[in-house]
């Protein structure tokens, strides 16, 4: 949820600090309404002015979402300039405050509605792939597929093992993958998602696993990172290499 982790007060902050560290002023105008008035052939000031303003522009497109470019560069100018404010600071204070508080709520809204989506099209998922043949669906949910069977030693929950693996979400998108890394990884079993770490203890070294999460068992409510959503079922090949 980034939008909100992030927040409006996070941009508003980086406006402010880009502007009291800006150089001095252009003497042209009107010199920045589109990217073809400025070139490598510009002055030095008109360059730095364009920059300045690009970057805080592109900077800053998600901590106002519905930004009035006008009004933001009457205030920009009349700051600059060092004239009165048409605004109290408690008033300009109120007046961003107020819109976090609206952009967190909207975004919450839009969170929650994608969670209910994400838990449905993860229901749905399981239950039909919990009828396929080769699929085994353990108590807790959890559903696996042998791919391999391995003939070694067999992980407890305090074990540490090192493994490949591949994650998708059910849509077939790819989010993590040690293969394409080239490099597995090493971890305690008891420090990872709970699908995790039951799963694998299902496995001998040198078996390959298909694991079907159920959020429970991933990544919850929250999600996880850009990619994975809030109450997203998670598909993990995992090739189970060693156990400490």
């Amino acid at each position: 949820m980034k939008k909100i982790v992030l927040g409006l007060t996070c941009g508003v902050l980086s406006l402010y600090s880009a502007a009291y560290a800006a150089p001095a002023k252009s003497s042209t105008s009107n010199t920045t309404s589109t990217s073809s008035s400025i070139n490598e052939k510009s002055s030095e000031l008109q360059k730095v002015g364009y920059s300045f303003g690009y970057i805080m522009g592109k900077s800053n497109t998600d901590a106002v979402k519905d930004l009035d470019v006008n009004t933001f560069i009457q205030g920009f100018r009349d700051g600059y300039a060092g004239k009165p404010a048409g605004l109290s600071e408690d008033q300009m204070k109120a007046a961003l405050l107020n819109y976090k508080h609206s952009q967190e709520a909207q975004d919450m809204k839009a969170f929650e509605q994608q969670g209910k989506v994400n838990a449905e099209a993860g229901a749905k998922f399981l239950a039909d792939n919990a009828k396929k043949p080769g699929i085994t669906t353990t108590a807790s949910g959890l559903q696996y597929e042998v791919l391999k069977q391995g003939s070694g030693k067999r992980p407890t929950a305090t074990d540490k093992v090192t493994v490949h693996y591949e994650g998708k979400l059910i849509d077939g998108t790819v989010f993590d993958s040690s293969i394409d890394r080239g490099e597995p990884v090493t971890f305690p079993l008891n420090q990872v998602i709970a699908g995790w770490t039951e799963g694998l203890q299902l496995m001998q070294e040198g078996g390959k696993y298909r694991f079907f999460i159920p959020a429970k068992l991933g990544y919850g409510e929250t999600g996880a990172g850009e990619t994975i959503g809030p109450n997203s079922a998670l598909i993990f090949d995992v090739e189970l290499l060693k156990v400490e």
